[in-house]
This record gives C-alpha cells, structure tokens and sequence, in this order.
C-alpha cells in the first residue's frame, strides 16, 4: 500500500476515527485504525464494537492495500510531522513507512483481515437534517444523559420521528430536556434509542454548518449516520422508553417570567459556594415582581433579587444549581417562562411554540 497526502488532511482523519477506538480491550486490534487505500479512495476506520466510524481521507493512492495502525502512535506521529505532503507505504511485512520532508518514521502495524468491519446495514428511508440543527439538539439534551456505566435505558436518548418532526428526549432520574425540530420531508414514524456516546462523538466531529446536512437510517439494532465522507454507526438501546408525558403536568398554579442571561448570573454567584458533592440547594422566594434566590452553605450564604412578571401564587422552592444551570444555558431565548405546582413538585420551562421543554425536580430544604 502507498498513498500521499497532505499533514492536515491526515490529522482531520485521525482525529475523526480515533473517536471509536476504546481506551482498553481485550482485543489488541481495537486500539488500532484500519487503513484501507482502495482504487476509489483512502478510508480510515475505527471500531469499539459499540461503535464504528469510517472516514474518507483526502489523497492519492499509488499501490492499493489495507493494514490496521496503532492509533496513539499514528495520531502523535502525524501531528508532529515536519512537512505538509506525507508519504506512507507499507510492505508484505506488515511494516509502514511515514515519510514527511526529511522525516522517516518506521512502525509495525498488524493485519488488517482481523480486523472487524462495518455492519451491514440497509439503508432506506433516511432522514435528514442540518447539521447545525443536529448539533445544537445534541448539546442541547446531553447533559441530561446517564455516564455508560449506569441505567442503560437512561444513557441514551429517545429519537422520536413522526412525520416531518423529530422528538429528541434524555432525562437522567432528576430532570428532563426534549427538543423538537421540523425535517423538510415527511419521514413516517420510527422510534429509537441511541445511546449519548454515540451522540457525543457525532457532536464533536459535526462542524455545525446550517448548509451541511447529515443522513441517518434505523436498521434493526443499528442507526448509521453518514456526512462529508464519514460513516457512523452506532447499537441501539433495546427496550421500551419511559413515557415522559405523564410526568409533565399541562396545570401549573405559578407561571414566571425572567430574563434568562440574568438568572443564570445569580445562579452562577450562588454556586460560588456549592462544592461537588454537596447538596445545599438554591432557594426560589417567588412573590410579586420579585424573584429571590438564596443559598447557605458552610462555606457562607448569598441572596439577590431578580425583577419577574409573575401570575399564580407565590411560592417557595428549592433547586439543585447545577440541574437549572444546565437547563437555562441549552436554551438562546432572551426571556424563558418556567412553571410551578408546589414546593415538591418538578419545574418546567418551556416556550409557546413547542420546541423545547426542561423539567428540573426540586430539593427539599429547611427553613
């Protein structure tokens, strides 16, 4: 195998198949990325058999071939490489040769037979969207997901399509964040669960542009994602999802209004004196015109008024800083209105066109 191409175009491919490759494995070939220069294309790929990426590498391909890398080598020794135009062979030996101005790296990769490949999925019906909004709707709902190692079923978050709306749903135990978003075509109805690492990955590799578009299919036990030359594909969650509508209440006994970039403020001076793993909250004394917001820790107390537009009740309540930080910041509206029905029952914040909805349950607190 020989192929050239440029130092930027091989970091960018690196980088994007290094995002599957797994921290430790009982398989030795896992740490690799396979590469793979065929007449029709340089293809890097990488797989933690959760997850496989596949990406297309800029170049050109002087002896066709395949051989599986060890990925932290490979990635240091391309972003330490001294000249733009790269050279790489690799012989019957399983031996590569990366040749960059002056520079000769010599290394051992293995043979990439052994290596497991891309699952075979059928690609039908796929649904698109921009990146950008793909991006922001992951951002926007991770938080609320579970780390791996927890609640399988609460590590993933539910894709809802039905017709020309996609649903995105993640709760965590303590609070709930759903994003709706219209496609520009009528896609049926399917629903799956993807788990949040898949969903991370795709986040930070999406560059975010509203032009772009992402393609992504359901297929048994797989969603594959396909954009700009690079292949996603990720194992679904199995199993039936929780039905967030009966835990949001459409009867609220207090509405407010707040300017949002101002209550995140406060709350950002509050959390001046929460330390990880305490669980003091922030108190919300919600009265006419006025929203205070007080906090008592060993560490010392604050207190701040907000101006609000108010109707219901007054109303007493206390929050986790954290879970609201993270609510408010998911969310680009100058004002949010949030809704209350008592001192032990969930907060939601939402807007009037639907699009998104964050429910946040409060702490007890004594006064």
């Amino acid at each position: 195998m020989k192929f050239i191409c440029s130092r930027t175009n091989l970091i960018k491919s690196i980088n994007i198949a290094q995002r599957a490759v797994p921290v430790r494995s009982s398989m030795p070939i896992l740490s690799c990325i396979l590469v793979q220069a065929f007449d029709n294309g340089i293809f890097f790929q990488s797989n933690d058999m959760e997850l496989c990426i596949e990406t297309r590498l800029i170049g050109t391909v002087l002896e066709t071939g395949i051989l599986a890398i060890e990925a932290k080598m490979f990635s240091e020794i391309a972003r330490k490489l001294p000249e733009e135009e790269v050279v790489i062979t690799t012989n019957e030996r399983d031996q590569v040769l990366i040749v960059s101005g002056s520079a000769r790296f010599h290394l051992m990769g293995q043979n990439g037979d052994e290596f497991p490949g891309l699952p075979e999925i059928t690609r039908e019906e796929g649904i698109s969207i921009s990146q950008y909004s793909l991006k922001n709707i992951i951002s926007q709902t991770i938080f609320c997901t579970l780390p791996q190692d927890q609640n399988l079923m609460l590590t993933g978050e539910y894709f809802e399509i039905d017709g020309s709306e996609l649903r995105v749903t993640a709760l965590d135990g303590h609070r709930i964040a759903i994003r709706r978003s219209l496609l520009n075509q009528d896609c049926g109805k399917k629903s799956v669960i993807i788990p949040g690492k898949a969903l991370s990955e795709i986040s930070k590799i999406l560059t975010g542009e509203i032009d772009d578009r992402v393609t992504f299919y359901f297929n048994g036990n797989h969603v594959v994602f396909l954009w700009e030359g690079t292949t996603l594909v990720s194992n679904l969650i199995d199993g039936n999802y929780f039905n967030t509508s009966r835990m949001i209440s459409s009867e609220y006994q207090t509405q407010m209004v707040v300017n949002r970039q101002r209550l995140i403020s406060c709350i950002d001076r509050a959390a001046l004196f929460v330390r990880e793993n305490d669980k003091k909250p922030i108190i919300f004394d919600i009265t006419d015109r006025n929203l205070n917001l007080s906090i008592e820790t060993p560490l010392g107390a604050m207190s701040e008024d907000v101006s609000i537009a108010k109707e219901g009740r007054d109303l007493m309540i206390g929050f986790n800083p954290k879970f609201l930080m993270d609510a408010l910041r998911a969310i680009e509206d100058e004002e949010v209105t949030m809704y209350f029905i008592n001192a032990k029952s969930p907060c939601t914040i939402k807007d009037l066109q639907n699009s998104y909805t964050y429910l946040v349950l409060p702490v007890n607190f004594l006064r």
